[in-house]
């Protein structure tokens, strides 16, 4: 049986914090079991990625307890901080695997991030044995901002679990947008959107965690009062399970003003169920909505950080039933492609395999 040693932030499983990153971490270990692997799961504390330093002191004794030549997969959100732990590791007894959900490299258009941290995270991604990114977007940043050689760096897309249609209603009103609410995530654009188009009947739900970054939720809330859509827009906190997927049966469209995205796990969970989406043309989320297979795309994109584009485009998508028709059949057609996590998996399987 081959073995893996999985590293991941304690908070993987906390419904507190949903995230992309710690949904897939978890997918992927249960499927790789189903595979056969035995997944040996290393959990590790601290406010990752700045850990404080009895955190990188744990973690330096989580990782020299594997044992020597193991294969390790480690969440780059763990990773990356740590070059001064993994790069000696990886040099002397361990073959390391970075899984980079969101490089801490990156950062949105207008903002910068430390030269410290992409140097550390280059040292970490260099001294692995592979790096592997859920979507072709991060794999390219990746290699077009660190020296690294590209047979090493590998894509394993997040798949998706089958889910009913939703049915919609008459009007489309009903939006939802789910991500954490963060500023990478846009909800201010998407706010400012909606207040020029207040005179529409829409109603949106905004799903996701709003302990990230409490003044920037003060914010939102206050400029929705200023906008005249206090009471039309509505924060539920982070859902999962079956209080996640009954907001999704109950929308019309999935909307994201992200500033940044390494995919959009959440535009195949509503394509999942037939919902449309209006996203941003950043990072992954163009290849996630519509990949190269043709046909027509099952949503709009625009600009990212343009409220009037973003306002135009769900205009369009109110006022015009045979749009709302067409993009509704398109979602469909596109649920049918969409790949399970058992696909994921497998690639991951094939990635660590050659690797033992």
């Amino acid at each position: 049986m081959n073995e893996v040693h999985l590293v991941v932030p304690e908070s993987i499983d906390d419904p507190d914090r949903p995230s992309g990153g710690n949904v897939y971490d978890r997918r992927v270990s249960c499927a790789l079991t189903a595979l056969g692997w035995f997944v040996h799961e290393h959990a590790v504390r601290g406010s990752w990625p700045t850990p404080a330093q009895e955190d990188r002191a744990a973690f330096r004794d989580v990782v020299s307890g594997i044992p020597d030549g193991a294969v390790v997969l480690l969440d780059g959100l763990v990773a990356s901080p740590v070059p001064e732990v993994l790069v000696p590791e990886a040099a002397r007894r361990l073959v390391l695997v970075v899984l980079v959900h969101m490089p801490l490299g990156e950062a949105p258009p207008g903002q910068a991030v430390a030269e410290a941290v992409r140097t550390r995270e280059a040292m970490v991604l260099s001294a692995a044995a592979a790096v592997v990114t859920p979507g072709e977007s991060t794999r390219r940043w990746l290699l077009g901002r660190y020296s690294l050689q590209p047979d090493r760096v590998h894509v394993a897309e997040p798949g998706v679990d089958a889910a009913d249609i939703a049915p919609g209603t008459a009007t489309g009103r009903e939006l939802l947008c789910v991500a954490a609410v963060t500023p990478n995530k846009g909800h201010d654009v998407l706010l400012a959107a909606l207040a020029t188009i207040r005179h529409l009947g829409w109603r949106c739900t905004c799903v996701g965690s709003l302990n990230r970054d409490p003044r920037f939720v003060d914010r939102l809330h206050r400029q929705a009062r200023e906008g005249g859509i206090g009471g039309r827009v509505h924060f539920t906190g982070p859902l999962t399970g079956t209080a996640l997927a009954a907001v999704y049966a109950g929308g019309d469209l999935l909307v994201l003003a992200s500033r940044m995205e390494s995919y959009g796990m959440v535009v195949t969970e509503a394509l999942a169920r037939g919902l449309p989406v209006v996203a941003t043309s950043v990072g992954g989320l163009p290849q996630v909505l519509g990949p190269e297979s043709g046909g027509d795309l099952p949503g709009l994109l625009v600009p990212p950080d343009s409220p009037s584009a973003l306002a135009e485009a769900l205009s369009a998508w109110l006022d015009d039933v045979d749009l709302r028709r067409r993009l509704r059949q398109a979602a469909e057609q596109r649920r049918d492609t969409l790949l399970g996590w058992s696909a994921t998996a497998e690639r991951m399987s094939r990635v660590l395999a050659e690797l033992v």
